[in-house]
């Protein structure tokens, strides 16, 4: 027996409220407009239409993948950042809100730079660096990560929004495998920042499909952060930028960490919700 797209979603909605999954009429719309190859609009507006029952079936196979707890990012494959659509396998971080202002901040910094040279540290789906490349034409980049297969990820994207001929992508653990004497306008990064503590505290889908050593960093979450502030001066030449994303609570101790010889701090951006969330440091 046939089922009204419609009435699809409400099943699909009913079983993922029951799972505790937020928003879950919405993202049972997103899963039916990805079983059957349209956009959520389409779903929407013909609600009294049938589906097809392979499409039903695959549909109910999504919605018990989901209620699991797996991202609907990893089912979709897809996920909107900074205007663009990228794609996300479990290789990777999901790329998040918060994370754009990373971009924000590295665009209003490079206004009168007119070929900027951009390093991204720990780049997973490449969205950070890709975004700055599509908004600065006139800009290159170097994006590193410690996985051969988040790279590829990465080069996928570049070549989907057409940046792949200004982007170097590298296999390496920060800059290990950079090239000595490499010099860059800015350096961006979104590294690993929770606390071994903090783990078991993370939603579901975070802890059980995210890559953990995408967002796991030692004791206090701090150690990649300590890395990347040791390793990055030789990158830079005096005025340049370093910007990286710190977590909830950690921007006193970061005030801690940064060495005022090397480095003058511009400012700590804060998020949506009002807390410290891009840190902004130049080089003296």
């Amino acid at each position: 027996m046939n089922i009204l797209i419609g009435n699809a979603i409400l099943e699909g909605a009913q079983s993922l409220r029951k799972a505790g999954v937020a928003e879950a009429r919405r993202e049972s719309g997103s899963l039916l407009a990805h079983a059957i190859g349209r956009d959520r609009t389409f779903v929407i507006t013909h609600g009294d239409e049938s589906l097809e029952r392979e499409a039903a079936d695959t549909f109910r196979g999504l919605i018990k993948r989901r209620a699991r707890g797996e991202p609907l990012q990893y089912i979709t494959g897809r996920q909107e950042f900074f205007k663009l659509d990228f794609e996300v396998t479990p290789d990777v971080l999901i790329p998040r809100p918060e994370t754009e202002l990373i971009v924000e901040t590295a665009l209003d910094l490079l206004q009168e730079d007119p070929e900027p040279r951009i390093a991204d540290i720990g780049t997973g789906s490449g969205c950070v660096v890709i975004s700055l490349l599509h908004e600065l034409r006139d800009a290159r980049a170097v994006a590193t990560d410690i996985s051969a297969a988040a790279i590829r990820v990465a080069r996928r994207n570049a070549e989907r929004h057409g940046v792949a001929h200004r982007l170097t992508l590298i296999e390496s653990d920060c800059f290990s495998a950079l090239e000595h004497g490499s010099q860059f306008s800015l350096i961006v990064s979104n590294p690993p920042y929770v606390s071994a503590g903090e783990l078991e505290k993370l939603p579901r889908e975070v802890r059980n499909y995210e890559p953990r050593r995408a967002f796991a960093s030692g004791p206090d979450g701090l150690s990649v952060i300590r890395q990347l502030l040791r390793e990055a001066p030789p990158f830079l030449g005096s005025g340049g930028y370093f910007v990286f994303e710190i977590g909830f609570g950690q921007s006193a101790m970061i005030d801690q960490l940064i060495d005022r010889d090397i480095w003058e701090l511009l400012g700590m951006r804060k998020d949506l919700q009002g807390f410290p969330r891009v840190v902004i440091l130049k080089k003296t």
